[in-house]
């Protein structure tokens, strides 16, 4: 039984560790993207408006952010429906965006805290922090679902997850 738990363990972290590694290094580029694109409108455009410049250089950067998920990080559980998938990328990245969002408005409209830099700490560190575990998660167990057993670096990878189980039929 302690085998069995153990291999379990092992097999469940070597599942994991892969897109864990391939969705940091998207979301590091995405974080880039979108904190360029924030402290520009920042200083410019949206200076008087940092909830604003948060949200649009958030979508910005969670357009980069689905291809780059979509075509490397969950390549391999890539929905027939792009439709549905897009969907639901859109619904939980608008989550995201939202909890981001709502540090800066806290922070900056309830706390106080009304420097660029203060903007900056709540909208690109602390709702970036908390909108990243919210999306890997949500994207790992609602976007990207489907698995591609014949891409041989994951052919059992849902054994892993349940085994004994049969693969469910792809939509």
């Amino acid at each position: 039984m302690f085998e069995s738990a153990a291999t379990r363990i092992r097999g469940l972290f070597g599942l994991f560790w892969r897109e864990v590694a391939k969705f940091g290094a998207v979301g590091g580029v995405a974080f880039v993207i979108d904190t360029a694109i924030y402290l520009w409108l920042l200083h410019g455009a949206l200076s008087d408006h940092p909830t604003r410049a948060k949200i649009v250089s958030a979508v910005i950067a969670t357009i980069f952010s689905w291809v780059a998920n979509r075509y490397w990080t969950f390549r391999h559980r890539r929905r027939a429906n792009i439709l549905r998938e897009v969907v639901l990328f859109a619904v939980m990245n608008g989550i995201g965006i939202a909890i981001a969002a709502a540090c800066v408005y806290v922070s900056h409209w309830v706390l106080g805290f009304t420097t660029p830099f203060a903007d900056f700490v709540s909208g690109s560190v602390i709702g970036l922090v908390l909108g990243t575990v919210f999306r890997f998660f949500a994207y790992r167990f609602w976007v990207f679902t489907e698995e591609l057993d014949e891409d041989p670096g994951f052919a059992k990878d849902h054994e892993l997850v349940e085994p004994g189980k049969p693969r469910p039929p792809v939509d």
